[in-house]
Order: structure tokens, then C-alpha cells, then sequence
């Protein structure tokens, strides 16, 4: 048996329970990982609320994103092999200390990539990916809105933003978190708590506004952010962290200038291998560059998943957050 975390009922982070479970010999097409690093995530807490449902029932085992080694690999599987190196998003089954994962979503990771990076990163940057480079391709000369700037997703887009040739613009909830997203790229910041975000980007930007928001934030930013965008641009939210954008007239996108909205996620982006593989190796370019740096600034033991997700929900994290088995 291993060390676990699950869910039993839905609730807050004091439902996570520590626990051993059972974990079998992998079947056909499956590989068993032994985890170094456990990726703690937003969607996390989105399954252990009942926000999405568990694919697999009740209980199970937390978490969607880890890195590790394969230890043992099912028949058929050609192309993962014992020994590899390898990390995922794979829908729950994460906050463990081995696990069995179909080998078609396990990618090997670089030998210039560190399993803590790898854990910190693959859902997040895999994420930034398609928001940046399929979603809305950003090109020289965009300016982009990005909310949450400090976050773990928010560093990464303006990062990659800025690399592309963006003029890039962070909301953050305090003057520790604006010095953080200057520092991640942001050309300009803006106080959310103390400032209207969306005067200030008429302001920064002359009146011209963005080319496209990213909006993982949800309630809280809606429908406000439409007002911070160009005729013609992109509303782009992937993400519900103040909880979810309810149900609105669709009409709003035409009076704002015949703007586009979408809901992205990164299962339709990486449905098949190939797209995996292909935003995987394209974060680990960027990545391994330089261009893009993963800041895991939260880390913590296994056994205290609760405080993990405490600390997430409260927004006073920045950057990557992990669990050590």
C-alpha cells in the first residue's frame, strides 16, 4: 500500500484525508509511477467541492498533475519504458505517492527539466500554451490583459507573453504581488482591490484597449473584463477561481465591439497524443531556453494537502504550489 490523499465527501480542504491505498499492477496500456512531485492545482479544489464531478466516483484520490519515474509498464505499451521520467495532467489520482496512468498521457520529461519544474508546470504551462499559441496567437505588437499575474498560470502568460512580443498587463491584489508580475514580464500592474482595472487599461492603453484577456479569476472579473477589449478581440476564460461565470446574454459581445468569448480547456487542447506531445515539448523548449522561468515558491508534505489548499483558496500564494511524498 501507499500513501494517499482522497476525497470522501465533497467540502473544503478538510476533507482531504491522508490514507493508504492500494495501487495495482499496471494493465494493458498503463504505466505505474513512482511520484517525486505532486502538482497542487485550482481545478484541485474545483473536484473536492463537487464543482466537477469525479469521473471515477466517490472516494478518490485527489490531484491532477505529478512527475516521477515509471516503475512498471502494462502490455502494449511500446514507447514509456521502467526508468523513464515522466510527467502528466491526467484527470485525479495525482496526490499519491505511486499511481497508474495510461501511457498515452505520460511525457517524458528533459534532461533539463527538474521533476519539481515538471510538477509545478505541466498543467499550468501546457495551459499557457494553447491560450497563447492556439486560443489567441499572440504575435509582436498584441497587448494582452492577464488577470492574477502572480499566480501560477498568470506568471507563466506573461513570461510567455512578453517572449512573444507583447506589451503585457497584470492585475494582482497587492504591491508584493505587482513587484512579482513586473518581474514575470508585466509592462504595467494594476491594485484590482484599490484601482477600477478596467479605467486603468482605457488608460494605459490610450483608449486602444487589449488585443485579448486572459481570465482565469471567473465572477469576480466578469463581465468587466469585455470592457478592457478592442473591437474584434478575445475573451479568453479559463479559469473560475472566485467561482464560475454565470449565464449571459450573448448580445453584451456585440455592444462591446463583435468580441469573441470562449470557455478553452486543456483536455479538448491535448486530446490526442500528438497535440499533447506537441504543447508539452513546446513549454519544455521555452522552458529549457530560459525564456520561461517556473517559479515554485510553495511546497509542502504530502500529508498536508489540507493546509495546500487552504493556502490556494486564500490567494496569498504565488507562483507553482507542490506536495512531496
Amino acid at each position: 500500500m501507499v500513501a494517499a490523499v482522497r476525497v470522501h465527501k465533497h467540502g473544503g480542504p478538510e476533507v482531504l484525508t491522508f490514507e493508504q491505498v492500494d495501487v495495482a499492477a499496471p494493465g494493458p496500456g498503463q504505466v505505474r509511477i513512482k511520484q517525486r512531485v505532486c502538482g497542487v492545482n485550482f481545478i484541485d479544489t474545483y473536484f473536492r467541492m463537487g464543482m466537477y464531478a469525479s469521473p471515477v466516483g466517490m472516494p478518490f484520490v485527489s490531484g491532477n498533475e505529478g512527475a516521477g519515474d515509471v516503475v512498471a509498464v502494462g502490455q502494449g505499451v511500446s514507447d514509456i519504458q521502467v526508468g523513464d521520467r515522466v510527467a502528466y495532467v491526467s484527470a485525479l489520482g495525482g496526490y499519491a505517492e505511486e499511481r497508474l496512468l495510461p501511457a498515452e498521457r505520460a511525457v517524458k520529461i528533459p534532461s533539463s527539466i527538474s521533476y519539481e519544474q515538471a510538477a509545478g508546470m505541466m498543467l499550468k504551462g501546457m495551459t499557457a500554451q494553447y491560450l497563447l499559441r492556439r486560443t489567441f496567437k499572440v504575435a509582436p505588437g498584441n497587448t494582452v490583459l492577464v488577470h492574477a499575474a502572480a499566480g501560477g498560470v498568470g506568471q507563466i502568460l506573461s513570461q510567455w507573453a512578453k517572449h512573444l512580443g507583447a506589451t503585457v498587463i497584470g492585475t494582482v491584489g497587492s504591491k508584493d504581488k505587482a513587484a512579482i508580475a513586473k518581474a514575470s514580464g508585466c509592462d504595467h500592474t494594476i491594485l484590482y482591490r484599490d484601482e477600477d482595472f478596467a479605467s486603468r487599461v482605457k488608460e494605459i492603453t490610450g483608449g486602444a484597449l487589449c488585443d485579448v484577456v486572459y481570465d482565469g479569476i471567473g465572477k469576480d472579473t466578469f463581465p468587466k473584463s469585455l470592457d478592457c477589449i478592442r473591437p474584434l478581440g478575445m475573451f479568453a476564460s479559463f479559469g473560475s477561481a472566485s467561482g464560475k461565470v454565470e449565464a449571459f446574454d450573448i448580445n453584451i459581445l456585440q455592444f462591446n465591439g463583435s468580441l469573441f468569448a470562449t470557455r478553452p480547456t486543456l483536455n479538448n487542447y491535448t486530446a490526442t497524443r500528438k497535440d499533447l506531445l506537441m504543447t508539452a515539448n513546446d513549454l519544455f523548449d521555452v522552458v529549457a531556453a530560459g525564456k520561461v522561468k517556473i517559479p515554485v515558491t510553495q511546497k509542502y508534505a504530502l500529508k498536508d494537502a489540507q493546509k495546500a489548499h487552504a493556502d490556494l483558496e486564500s490567494r496569498n500564494t504565488t507562483g507553482s504550489s507542490v506536495l512531496i511524498p
